[in-house]
């Protein structure tokens, strides 16, 4: 398997992964509002231009995308249903990871929580929604801070 960042000449495949993958896994727990704004978010050039986005390729094949904001802030984190379960997704966490400081964040949507869970992040409270988008406020520390000597 093979992580790196995302050509200008893929963007379009990785959105499209991207939204299949919510389309399935995702939008059934949202309302007609929250579809709406996600799918507007990525139809938003000038805000995904601004996030850093990492492609999982599986014998040259896009098996998944994780985009971060910042470098400490995951956006948007999605992996092909028969790439789960295949360590893709936390190959992506990891590479995105070392270029993060000390800790990540993500709002995590009500699918994903466990899979949040299981990489080290804790909610920093319970659920909530904006334009519709379900989420939980989550946080994962990747480094503690060194004592002074």
């Amino acid at each position: 398997m093979e992580i790196r960042q995302i050509t200008p000449n893929e963007l379009d495949r990785a959105l499209a992964l991207v939204e299949r993958v919510f389309m399935r896994f995702e939008a059934p727990e949202y309302s007609r509002q929250g579809i709406d704004t996600f799918l507007a978010f990525l139809q938003n050039a000038e805000a995904v231009g601004a996030l850093t986005i990492y492609g999982a390729f599986w014998e040259g094949t896009l098996a998944g995308v994780l985009a971060t904001r910042g470098n400490s802030h995951i956006a948007l984190f999605f992996v092909e249903a028969e790439s789960q379960g295949k360590g893709v997704g936390r190959a992506l966490f990891s590479a995105a990871a070392a270029c993060a400081g000390d800790v990540m964040t993500v709002n995590s949507s009500p699918y994903a929580v466990e899979i949040y869970r299981h990489l080290g992040f804790v909610p920093l409270s319970g659920e909530q929604v904006t334009d519709g988008i379900r989420f939980t406020p989550m946080k994962c520390i990747l480094r503690k801070e060194q004592e002074p000597l």
